[in-house]
């Protein structure tokens, strides 16, 4: 039978652009037939939705529980003015850390499925958000370096990652307890494999230090130079934001980032983290 959608996959390794769909009211055939193409392309792009705070959270729950409904990103306050640069906000400080490729959560006990993410208000120039494709990522090692991922894993906190940015949170802050915990470095395997499709990905991004068999120093290149093998084309992709645009990515092989943008202008873009499940996506004991 037909998708009741088109849909138009991008020039890289994964990702497609949906239309023909209201996201706001799908029927239950139309949701399966996107779940499909979720798990297929990791990234599904929605013109011109124009969602809800109620819509957007309610799209999100569909692919699951949420660990969190619903969250600003945002240089702009609740009374419309702007967060200053220079007033060393930890929120200014977070978005600048998010400009890193990084998954979701990987930091916390249980790492995210994925996320629905949508723009209201964005900058006249920059504030793109980059995905890159760690399926694809996986597959293009050669023999000897798959051998290598395969047998290591990687500790993942965010406060190595913004403590690298000089970014240590206000105590008080919006910032200062979630994902700046004081428990367990969660340690990850870099090579993931996903519970629905069994697809194997790297698990790294600016989270990801501190190899158990390797000197700090040695762990940090290493990574650092599986990043920039993986983050290139045809493995990436760039959104140019339009108010009214929605996304939903597969946080289980996906990384992203934003790319920076003149913070004397706002932009604000609305986040739905859709929760992990525990059984796939804790952290080694």
């Amino acid at each position: 039978m037909a998708r009741a959608f088109d849909i138009e996959p991008l020039d890289a390794t994964f990702g497609a652009v949906v239309t023909g769909v209201k996201l706001a009211a799908l029927d239950d055939t139309t949701w399966r037939d996107l779940h499909d193409a979720w798990l297929e392309y990791a990234l599904l792009i929605f013109p011109g939705q124009h969602l809800s705070r109620i819509e957007q959270i309610a799209f999100a729950r569909r692919f699951g529980p949420l660990e969190f409904d619903m969250a600003a990103l945002s240089n702009v306050k609740a009374d419309g003015t702007l967060i200053a640069e220079a007033d060393n906000s930890d929120i200014i400080k977070v978005l600048k850390g998010n400009m890193g490729w990084h998954c979701d959560s990987t930091y916390m006990p249980v790492q995210a499925k994925g996320a629905v993410f949508s723009a209201e208000v964005v900058a006249n120039s920059g504030g793109q958000t980059g995905w890159a494709d760690m399926r694809a990522a996986y597959d293009a090692l050669d023999d000897d370096l798959r051998a290598r991922v395969e047998s290591l894993a990687a500790h993942h906190s965010l406060r190595y990652s913004q403590g690298k940015l000089g970014h240590q949170p206000k105590q008080g802050s919006d910032y200062s307890g979630y994902g700046f915990h004081d428990g367990p470095v969660p340690l990850r395997r870099l090579v993931k494999v996903h519970a629905e499709t069994g697809r194997k990905s790297l698990l790294i991004g600016r989270h990801a230090h501190n190899i158990p068999s390797m000197s700090a120093a040695e762990s940090e290149r290493f990574l650092q130079e599986l990043m920039d093998f993986a983050c290139r084309p045809p493995r990436i992709y760039y959104h140019d934001w339009t108010p009214g645009d929605a996304v939903v990515w597969d946080n289980r092989c996906l990384l992203h980032r934003a790319t920076p943008w003149d913070l004397t202008e706002p932009r604000v873009m609305w986040h739905s983290r859709i929760a992990g499940d525990p059984v796939s996506e804790s952290g080694l004991t």
